[in-house]
């Protein structure tokens, strides 16, 4: 029998494994090891789906219901993912700048019996970042383990003016629709 102790997370994100802490859902933490590069061009909705199967088949193994996701910021049909360097980091707050792009998660809940995917989109605007506020930022250590190379709960939230749809999902992780469906595979949410 699958018990609530049974979920792997398959990423080594301390945000994501926060968010599942906050709303009371224990697990462990398996990272996968995965080339994070699609096999052709896809959308953002289709390449973050890949990498979360990928993630979730890596690290599955016999009576676990394992949990993976991937998220990216879409700005322009482009995808944006981590920035490899101050450089990246910069171009990318720059071409953000005053406009609004797109952060999307891609889910998938995987058992031996059952696998579901799905994809959570939020739209999020900036202001005109002062090119002081980037440089600033990008000195920072926060932009390099980011999609977007920004983090809403941190400093990089001054950037944002408004977002329409789920915050948690520019966190990295949307909890409401996870929690809906994880209780389909018999893990609930603990309010205690």
């Amino acid at each position: 029998m699958i018990t609530q102790h049974s979920l792997i997370l398959a990423s080594a994100s301390p945000r994501r494994t926060e968010l599942l802490r906050q709303i009371g859902v224990p697990h462990m933490i398996r990272p996968a090891d995965v080339l994070e590069e699609a096999p052709y061009p896809m959308s953002a909705d289709e390449y973050v789906m890949y990498l979360s199967r990928k993630k979730a088949r890596t690290v599955a193994k016999s009576g676990e219901i394992v949990l993976a996701a991937d998220t990216v910021v879409a700005l322009d049909r482009h995808i944006l993912e981590k920035p490899v360097d101050q450089a990246a980091a910069l171009e990318m707050l720059r071409r953000l700048s005053g406009r609004t792009h797109e952060v999307v998660t891609g889910v998938t809940i995987l058992t031996d019996e059952r696998e579901e995917t799905f994809t959570i989109t939020t739209k999020v605007r900036f202001c005109d970042i002062p090119e002081s506020w980037m440089l600033a930022y990008v000195a920072t250590e926060e932009p390099y383990d980011k999609a977007g190379g920004y983090g809403i709960q941190g400093k990089g939230g001054l950037f944002v003016e408004a977002i329409d749809g789920d915050y948690y999902n520019v966190v990295g992780l949307p909890i409401n629709p996870i929690s809906r469906r994880l209780e389909t595979f018999g893990i609930k949410p603990m309010f205690a």
